[in-house]
């Protein structure tokens, strides 16, 4: 038989490398975009939880002159007051509590996530992360089903919830981080990340479909979508595989690259023996790298506090828009939820804008400060404006969700990919799971600070919330790397 010629084995080969490529992409994000989907409800059913009481009460006393029955109002009443136990004045508060407990425990989680990630086959770790998820999910929208009114019993759900959760950043990043390319690895995860985005718009309409009638359904459908998900996840997700001793090594969501047209399977591999094969881990084989190396990789530790405050601002507004809009622009809770999408558009403009010039300057950490130095005045911005109607807020929200997001996606993203496979690693390409929990851990911390100072900080009135998240952006802009490491 002759030998395929080298031009053809190449074209066969990169063939191949991109339909991986392909693949990895698009699961990768619908994967994480059903993480994100899951989230957004609370932030929706939030304005259910606690109505407006005090409207309901005059309507109550002038009900109450004429001849309505006064049983039937009694009970209109209890029911359009909230949700026991957050129909009371500090319902602020246990609402800031109940995204902390999600959010802490995250943070805490992830630290760890990154670390048992690098140790453990990905596509086993990420669908058990995703059917937890998606059954705490379902669980937190039965407490509706089955009349539950314990704070306890919610705030478990969050922590749980928080903690299965964090499986899923470190894997979906290690899986596309090593398929593309440092040169235009900024426009190729500013694109895929707008998967945050994306699942955020899809939890607003989910949630806000079912959140007047039976804000149960707001969770559990999320729920079952992310479980659909988890069980795709491990149908179609190909984990590393290595073969030693035979010279093949195929690594899916592994694979270390020094050029985009890398092949998938090195000339050595073509002809395997067909016989029993043992397989066994190379002496050569780079080990997974500890938590204390992935710190002193340079610029870990400054991205990390960058991404802390950044996050902090992010996330706030993830959790909090929808309950803003509903109190600034007096609407229900439907159409603030749809509203508060544009942010998540904005968002994903701002992401693809920032990964794009960070490709074309080289210079992220550049690209992530005039970003934030933006951020801040606008927010301020945007508070004022609020108050002048639903056209101006639009455009605000726009611009807002594309300033405060792009320095986020870019840092959690691209950033996190150069430090992982940064070149004082000399290609130990077992580092980037790790490298992601710690940046992601650590912004996750100030994920779990921000919800909860505005639920504090909110009951004082809503201009110390936005000084509170332009103080961040600055505090964000001084901690970022003075030199621009990547």
């Amino acid at each position: 038989m002759a030998p395929v010629p080298p031009g053809v084995r190449l074209l066969v080969s990169f063939d191949r490398d991109q339909w991986y490529r392909a693949l990895t992409f698009i699961l990768t994000f619908l994967l994480y975009t059903s993480f994100h989907l899951s989230r957004k409800p609370i932030s929706i059913v939030k304005s259910e939880l606690h109505k407006n009481c005090s409207a309901v009460s005059e309507a109550a006393i002038i009900a109450s002159s004429s001849s309505q029955q006064p049983s039937l109002l009694s009970l209109h009443t209890d029911v359009d007051c909230g949700w026991k136990p957050f129909d009371k004045s500090n319902y602020k508060q246990l609402l800031g509590a109940m995204d902390y407990s999600f959010l802490c425990a995250y943070a805490i989680g992830m630290y760890l996530s990154g670390i048992i990630g690098e140790r453990l086959p990905i596509r086993l770790y990420l669908t058990v992360g995703m059917l937890a998820s998606g059954v705490f999910t379902c669980l937190f929208g039965l407490g509706y089903i089955y009349n539950i009114h314990n704070l306890s019993f919610y705030i478990f759900v969050q922590v749980a919830n928080g903690l299965v959760q964090t499986t899923g950043w470190p894997s979906v990043v290690t899986c596309i981080g090593n398929w593309f390319g440092k040169g235009r690895r900024g426009l190729i995860m500013g694109l895929w990340n707008s998967h945050t985005s994306v699942g955020n718009i899809l939890g607003s309409l989910i949630a806000g479909y079912w959140v007047s009638s039976n804000w149960g359904m707001s969770f559990i459908v999320p729920g079952l979508i992310i479980i659909i998900m988890g069980v795709v996840c491990f149908l179609f997700l190909i984990e590393p595989v290595r073969w030693s001793g035979y010279g093949y090594r195929s690594l899916l969501c592994s694979l270390p690259q020094s050029y985009d047209t890398e092949l998938l399977l090195p000339r050595e591999s073509e002809r395997i023996p067909m016989q029993p094969v043992v397989v066994v881990k190379s002496e050569s084989e780079p080990s997974a790298i500890s938590f204390m190396g992935a710190l002193r990789i340079p610029g870990v530790v400054e991205f990390s506090l960058c991404l802390l405050f950044a996050k902090l601002v992010s996330y706030t507004f993830l959790f909090w828009l929808p309950l803003y809009i509903t109190k600034a622009a007096h609407l229900d809770a439907k159409k603030a939820g749809d509203l508060s999408t544009l942010f998540d558009v904005g968002g994903i403009v701002g992401g693809v804008l920032a990964g794009v010039i960070s490709d074309k300057l080289g210079k992220r950490a550049t690209t992530c400060a005039v970003m934030l130095l933006l951020a801040a005045p606008t927010l301020y911005g945007f508070s004022m404006i609020s108050e002048f109607g639903l056209g101006p807020m639009i455009g605000m929200l726009l611009v807002c969700g594309g300033l405060v997001n792009g320095p986020y996606a870019l840092i959690t993203t691209a950033v996190s990919a150069d430090l992982g496979t940064h070149k004082s690693l000399k290609g130990n390409a077992r580092a980037l799971s790790t490298v992601t929990a710690i940046i992601d851990g650590t912004g996750s911390v100030g994920a779990a600070l921000g919800p909860l100072l505005a639920g504090l900080l909110s009951a004082g009135g809503w201009d110390q919330v936005f000084y509170m998240l332009m103080t961040a952006d600055f505090l964000a802009l001084l901690v970022r790397p003075l030199t621009c490491i990547i």
